[in-house]
């Protein structure tokens, strides 16, 4: 009896070993003897890109956001369309990324210092980190080893999370990646950078529904602000507005926003429809530091979703 007990358990930890490490080949000092300084040449790609352009930290971001959550984290927004395949990059929800030079860049620099070693995954998610970092949020370790992916189908972005979605489908959206709750509100607080378009609110400014011209659950005098710059005829070319006041900033701002029901995206608004998602937006926008843990925490787990099958020479075509 004691016998089988013994194999059982010692059965079960093999299984569980196996799963921890074929589940994420990833390790926090993958490059300490192949490419040494290779966080020190991403930095410094992404510093001096942010240093001509404040909008680069939001850019890079929201691109390693839109990586993540196709086949994970494997580069594969980076792909270029080729003959009769559409890439990521071209999928509607992906037409206003931009800074792809950014990991161009580094990717370049990297390749004459350790060529043929680091992926452009990793490049990615150590541009968002340091983007974070740059706008004055805070930094963090990254695991490293992820590979680059060789599949990239513009019609797979309809899987990214919409600024429309209800706190339901949002939640069914990052559950399918192996994401929380927690996670959910905490990556949400990454909308403190950035610039939003008409487009991914005017839903909630004009014909809401056939009793409410506007969501009435946005605040009136900030829905007239917004109907200003969006009227439904002569809008301005490229009109929008940033995500939140200190739109370079990365701070816990955006969460005081929603408490005070000015949300730019509905998606950011339904954060406060359930008593936990709302007890964590209110945690996070009293105390910035608690934000700042958890952002981190759920970064390191979003960014560990693997998916690749090659190290790219060039991030915008497989090998």
């Amino acid at each position: 009896m004691a016998i089988n007990i013994m194999v059982t358990l010692f059965l079960s930890l093999i299984l569980l070993f196996s799963i921890v490490s074929t589940g994420n080949s990833l390790s926090y000092n993958y490059y300490e003897k192949t490419c040494p300084d290779v966080e020190f040449i991403v930095a410094k790609t992404v510093k001096a890109a942010t240093a001509s352009d404040k909008t680069v930290p939001a850019a890079l971001l929201r691109m390693h956001f839109h990586d993540c959550f196709i086949r994970g984290c494997d580069a594969s927004v980076l792909l270029n369309s080729k003959g009769s395949n559409k890439a990521e990059k071209d999928g509607p929800p992906n037409a206003s990324l931009h800074a792809f030079f950014i990991i161009d860049n580094a990717k370049k620099a990297l390749e004459a210092a350790c060529p043929g070693v680091v992926s452009c995954a990793d490049i990615l998610a150590f541009a968002a980190r340091d983007a974070v970092f740059l706008s004055g949020g805070p930094s963090w370790d990254i695991p490293k080893g992820r590979k680059d992916g060789r599949i990239s189908k513009a019609s797979e972005t309809i899987q990214l999370p919409s600024p429309s979605f209800n706190i339901s489908q949002l939640q069914k959206s990052f559950s399918q990646r192996g994401l929380s709750m927690e996670d959910l509100v905490a990556l949400s607080g990454g909308h403190t950078l950035g610039f939003s378009h008409c487009s991914s609110f005017r839903n909630r400014i004009h014909n809401f529904d056939a009793t409410h011209d506007v969501d009435p659950s946005l605040n009136p005098s900030f829905a007239s602000k917004l109907k200003s710059i969006c009227p439904i005829i002569n809008q301005v070319k490229n009109a929008g507005t940033t995500l939140d006041a200190s739109s370079t900033t990365f701070d816990n701002t955006y969460y005081k926003l929603i408490l005070q029901r000015k949300g730019i995206f509905s998606s950011d608004q339904v954060l406060i429809d359930t008593p936990y998602t709302k007890d964590l937006v209110s945690k996070f926008a009293t105390s910035q530091d608690e934000f700042y843990k958890a952002f981190v925490k759920s970064m390191v787990k979003m960014s560990s979703i693997n998916g690749g099958q090659e190290i790219r020479k060039d991030c915008r075509v497989v090998n």
